[in-house]
C-alpha cells in the first residue's frame, strides 16, 4: 500500500507518496515552484487565501502523479501537515469568509496581552500553559472587534489543516493539538477553555468536532477522487501542525527527545510529560501528536519567525542570480564571525521569544571597504544560529537539558556554515536525517489508518545521515556574546 502526505506550507505545498512497507519516499512534488505570496495590507499583517492552498494542493498532487513512479489507485490513506496558528473562517455552506490570518501576523498582540492580564497570568499559564498572545483565539477576537459582519457569518473556525481535510472530505473536525495551538484548550480540565471563550465572547459551537490526531477525519469525496485520480473513500487519517509533524517525522515522540527545523521559521521542539510553562510565555507548550489525558506528551516550542525568510531576503537582495548552494559556498569563503558583521534576523513580525517585540531586522558594523555579499550571506546564517542559541537558553531556564538535537537535512541545515554555527553556538550535537514534512504526514497517515500498529514499526527503517559535534573552541561563544549585546540594546530601545 502507498501513503500520500500533504504539507501545507507558507511558501508552497509539498506532497509525497510513500511505500508503507519500507517507509521510503517514491515520489515528491512541490507547487508552486516559486514561493507563494503573503498579503500584507498593513505593517505586521500577513494573510493568505485558503482557496489558494486548496488549488495548490490539487496542482501538487497532479504533478506528483505525473512522475508515473506509482499507481495512484494504490494510495490507501492521506495525512496532512500544515502551517500552524492560521485562522480559517467558514460559513454554514463551507465557504471561506475572508483570507486566513496566518502565523506570522502580528495584529492581535495587544488583544492577547490584554486577555493575559484580565483572565489572570497564573490562570492562563496553569491551564492554557501559554499566554493567549498572538495566537488563533486572539486573531479571532480581532475579527470580532473589527469585522463584525464577517464574524456574524461564522459557522466554524478551522486551522489550515482542518480546511484542507474539509475540502478533501466535505467534513469538518479538529484535534486537541490544534485547539491547544490556537490557545482554546484547558489542559488542567482537558476541555475547551471556558475562561477564553467567556472572555472573548465566543460560542463553543463554532468549534468543529474533536478527533484524535491519528484517526479518520473523513473519507475522500468521490468528486475529488475523480479530479485527483485517487480512490474514493480512502481515509484522511492524520492532521498535525507542521512543527509537531516535523518532530513526528524525526521520531521525536517521547519525553526528552528534541527536534529542530530551520525553514521559513526556525523551531526547537522538545517533548515533555509535564504540564509546564514559561512564566513569560516566550516559549510555548502545545499538545503533541500522541498526547492524551492519561499519557501526557507536550511539545515545548521555541519559534523564530525571521529564519528562512532572512536567508532568502539577503539572497534576493544581494545575489538573486545565485542558487542557495552557490550562496552557501560563497559564505564558506568567509571566516567565522563574518569579519565583525552582525545581523539580527527579526524582520518577520512579532517574536514570541522576545516578549512579542517586533524589532525588525538589523545589519550592524558594515565596513564598505571590507564587507562583500559573501559576508552578508554568512552573517545572516550566523545571526539565525545565534537566535536559536538565545531561544535555547530560555528553554534551558525552564529545565531543558538537551544532549542531542535531531533535524532533517533540509533548508538551512543544507548549509555547512549554518550547521556549524548552530552546533557550536548552542554547544549541542546535531543528528541529521533524510526527513521531510510531507513524508512525515504520510507516515502519520499510516499510523492513523492502522497500517502501522506501533510508532516503532513506523520508523523501523529510519537511518541517521550525519552526526555533528561541537568543536572545543570558545570562538562561537564569544561571537554570540557580542551578537547578544547588540540584541539587548535593540530590545531596550524598543
Amino acid at each position: 500500500m502507498l501513503l500520500l502526505g500533504i504539507d501545507v506550507g507558507t511558501s508552497s505545498i509539498k506532497v509525497s507518496v510513500v511505500d508503507a512497507a519500507t517507509q521510503q519516499c517514491i515520489a515528491s512534488a512541490q507547487y508552486p515552484e516559486n514561493e507563494s505570496g503573503i498579503t500584507s495590507l498593513k505593517p505586521g499583517w500577513a494573510e493568505q487565501s485558503p482557496e489558494m492552498w486548496w488549488r495548490h494542493v490539487q496542482e501538487a498532487i497532479v504533478k506528483v502523479h505525473a512522475t508515473k513512479k506509482y499507481k495512484p489507485n494504490d494510495i490507501g490513506a492521506i495525512g496532512i501537515a500544515y502551517q500552524m496558528h492560521g485562522l480559517v473562517l467558514i460559513d454554514k455552506h463551507q465557504k471561506v469568509l475572508r483570507d486566513s490570518i496566518i502565523w506570522c501576523d502580528s495584529r492581535a498582540v495587544s488583544i492577547g496581552n490584554k486577555a493575559f492580564q484580565t483572565i489572570g497570568e497564573n490562570k492562563c499559564l496553569s491551564t492554557l500553559l501559554n499566554s493567549p498572545g498572538n495566537f488563533t483565539a486572539s486573531k479571532l477576537s480581532w475579527v470580532k472587534e473589527n469585522e463584525p459582519a464577517v464574524y456574524e457569518q461564522i459557522h466554524e473556525v478551522l486551522l489550515p489543516g482542518d480546511f484542507i481535510a474539509m475540502k478533501l472530505t466535505g467534513q469538518t473536525s479538529t484535534t486537541i493539538s490544534a485547539l491547544s495551538e490556537g490557545i482554546f484548550w484547558n489542559f488542567a480540565k482537558h476541555e475547551l477553555s471556558k475562561e477564553v471563550f467567556q472572555y472573548y465572547g465566543f460560542d463553543t459551537s463554532i468549534m468543529p468536532s474533536i478527533k484524535k490526531v491519528f484517526e479518520t477525519h473523513g473519507l475522500l469525496r468521490e468528486d475529488v477522487a475523480i479530479t485527483l485520480s485517487l480512490t474514493a473513500n480512502i481515509p484522511i487519517a492524520y492532521k498535525a501542525g507542521d512543527q509537531l509533524n516535523n518532530a513526528l517525522s524525526l521520531n521525536v515522540l517521547q519525553p526528552g527527545e528534541i527536534a529542530a527545523t530551520a525553514g521559513t521559521s526556525g523551531v526547537i521542539y522538545s517533548v515533555s510529560d509535564v504540564l509546564a510553562f514559561d512564566k513569560q510565555s516566550r516559549v510555548n507548550t502545545f499538545a503533541h501528536v500522541n498526547h492524551t489525558e492519561k499519557q501526557k506528551r507536550l511539545g515545548v516550542l521555541l519559534c523564530i519567525n525571521g529564519t528562512g525568510i532572512m536567508n532568502s531576503w539577503v539572497r534576493n537582495l544581494m545575489g538573486a542570480q545565485l542558487s542557495y548552494q552557490q550562496m552557501n559556498n560563497a559564505a564558506q569563503q568567509v571566516s567565522a564571525g563574518s569579519d565583525g558583521l552582525y545581523i539580527l534576523p527579526f524582520g518577520n513580525g512579532a517574536e514570541r521569544m522576545l516578549n512579542n517585540a517586533n524589532l525588525q531586522a538589523h545589519i550592524h558594523n558594515i565596513d564598505l571597504n571590507k564587507h562583500t555579499p559573501a559576508h552578508i550571506f554568512r552573517s545572516a546564517q550566523e545571526g539565525i544560529a545565534f537566535a536559536f542559541r538565545y531561544g535555547l537558553d530560555i528553554m534551558r531556564e525552564n529545565g531543558l537539558t538537551p544532549n542531542v538535537i535531531r533535524a532533517g537535512r533540509a533548508n538551512l541545515f543544507l548549509s555547512d556554515v549554518f550547521t556549524e554555527a548552530f552546533v557550536n553556538a548552542t554547544n549541542v550535537p546535531v543528528e541529521l536525517y533524510d526527513c521531510d514534512g510531507s513524508v512525515g504526514a504520510a507516515i502519520g497517515a499510516g499510523l492513523g489508518a492502522g497500517i502501522y500498529q506501533t510508532e516503532k514499526e513506523a520508523f523501523v527503517n529510519m537511518k541517521r545521515l550525519q552526526y555533528i559535534e561541537p568543536v572545543k573552541s570558545i570562538l562561537y561563544n564569544d561571537l554570540y556574546k557580542e551578537w547578544k549585546q547588540l540584541l539587548e540594546t535593540k530590545i531596550k530601545q524598543a
